[in-house]
């Protein structure tokens, strides 16, 4: 049996004293959730994680190791009741809404679990003081040690996602991403990156195939091909203060190790994600169907490179 963590039916936001009405609240969609409303229930599918882990240096002299799952998730939200309140000093007082949720992620072939993260979705009103567009936010906790607050924007376009190829090469602190094209040299480097050298520095799940290593978004597209998505509805953010400013990661002194520079154990220092809730077309005589996926980049800091950690999924409403 699966027990998602929520608030009592009863539970209620408010605020003492309340809001001022008139000036804090902003004209926007009929449900105050907005863009975020369509995420209110559970989501079940399957994805693929990936995650260079740091190896113990003594004795090997290998530093890192890859792991690579098909996964099975589930993603259950659940709406706050009432207005959340936000007291201003520079600016009136505001209201934010949103959703608490649970995700649970395992290992396909054998059921083992991989992740865990309690967290809440908001919604943000358009700020004076700051300036900021509205926006929505999420507020997570990973109990391997990292908490994250990434912010940005939602918005609804016809048709479905726009999808960006991604990869998982390691690159120096400081320096940007490599492209995908770079992609043949960096097997040469990293060569747990070839599935096709054999090598003691890698979990592959059964299934998992050297495209998707190339390119873990693949597996998004692959699972949306020949669909009609009607719609889709974006929600792009991330905690390093832009589009939105605001965000930022922190992690225990074992992941961060500030003593020990650069990067410590394996310090999460950005997060970056794209949400793409899509309506998909039904069958003749069949309703539409709502379809969740995600993109999810978290960028490791340990013994002075940048690892990528991507997760990808395709989640359906239950």
């Amino acid at each position: 049996m699966t027990v998602i963590a929520k608030t009592d039916a009863d539970f209620v936001f408010e605020g003492i004293p309340q809001i001022e009405e008139a000036e804090a609240r902003v004209p926007g969609p009929a449900d105050p959730l907005g863009h975020l409303a369509q995420l209110a229930g559970t989501w079940k599918g399957h994805g693929f994680n990936t995650i260079w882990r740091p190896h113990t240096l003594a004795g090997s002299g290998q530093d890192r190791f890859l792991e690579l799952n098909l996964t099975t998730e589930t993603l259950a939200f659940s709406k706050i009741n009432g207005a959340i309140p936000n007291r201003g000093l520079l600016m009136h007082d505001i209201s934010l809404f949103g959703l608490t949720y649970m995700q649970q992620i395992a290992e396909t072939s054998n059921g083992k679990g991989l992740h865990i993260e309690p967290g809440i979705w908001a919604t943000v009103p358009k700020t004076t003081d700051p300036n900021e567009p509205a926006s929505v936010v999420r507020m997570a906790s990973i109990p391997h040690g990292t908490v994250i607050l990434a912010q940005g924007t939602a918005l609804a376009v016809t048709g479905g996602p726009h999808i960006d190829d991604n990869n998982i090469i390691p690159f120096a602190i400081g320096s940007p991403s490599p492209p995908n094209s770079d992609f043949a040299t960096a097997e040469g480097t990293f060569k747990e990156l070839n599935l096709s050298t054999s090598t003691t520095f890698r979990f592959k799940s059964p299934g998992v195939t050297q495209e998707m290593v190339k390119n873990p978004n693949s597996v998004l597209t692959a699972a949306i091909h020949g669909q009609d998505i009607k719609n889709t509805t974006v929600l792009v953010i991330s905690t390093k203060h832009t589009p939105v400013k605001g965000g930022g990661t922190a992690n225990t002194a074992f992941l961060e190790a500030a003593a020990n520079p650069p990067g410590g154990n394996a310090n999460a220092v950005e997060v970056d994600a794209t949400f793409w809730i899509e309506t998909v077309a039904g069958a003749p005589g069949k309703p539409d169907q709502l379809q969740l996926q995600y993109t999810q980049l978290v960028q490791l800091d340990f013994n002075g490179l940048r690892w990528p950690h991507v997760t990808v999924a395709t989640l359906h409403k239950q």
